[in-house]
């Protein structure tokens, strides 16, 4: 399958008084990991919005194992599960130097036309194309 993944520096704005990172922020970092992604398979947020259709997060997912903290180096890596219906993806958030396990997550997104706010299973070739093409690379 399709993966990726991206390294993040935690900045002081997303500590708390304790020095660990507010579990909201961990949000931001899996849209950093799939944004680089779909960047990269050739199917970003602008030729989402040029295709005619959104692709709301109807579900999404995280166990924080251990936590992260001011100035420590993580890498997200974000991992393709599946596509053909709705696009889900996997997540593990990684202490860059030392591997270990932070965060794992998922999230699940399905298409929605935009002319009249329906649904479309399956997912529409603007996305199983540039993912297809990912697969056979």
């Amino acid at each position: 399958m399709i993966e990726h993944s991206i390294e993040i520096e935690i900045p002081f704005h997303d500590v708390d008084m304790m020095q660990v990172t507010w579990h909201g922020h961990y949000v931001r970092y899996l849209e950093l990991a799939r944004c680089a992604l779909l960047d990269r398979i050739g199917f970003g947020y602008k030729e989402m919005a040029a295709s005619g259709y959104a692709w709301p997060i109807v579900d999404m997912r995280l166990r924080y194992v251990r936590p992260c903290r001011f100035g420590d180096r993580v890498e997200v890596q974000v991992r393709v599960v599946e596509y053909e219906y709705r696009l889900k993806l996997d997540y593990l958030i990684r202490d860059a130097q030392s591997g270990q396990r932070l965060t794992k997550a998922s999230t699940v997104q399905v298409a929605l036309d935009t002319s009249n706010g329906e649904l479309i299973y399956p997912s529409p070739q603007v996305l199983v194309e540039p993912m297809e093409r990912a697969c056979a690379a």
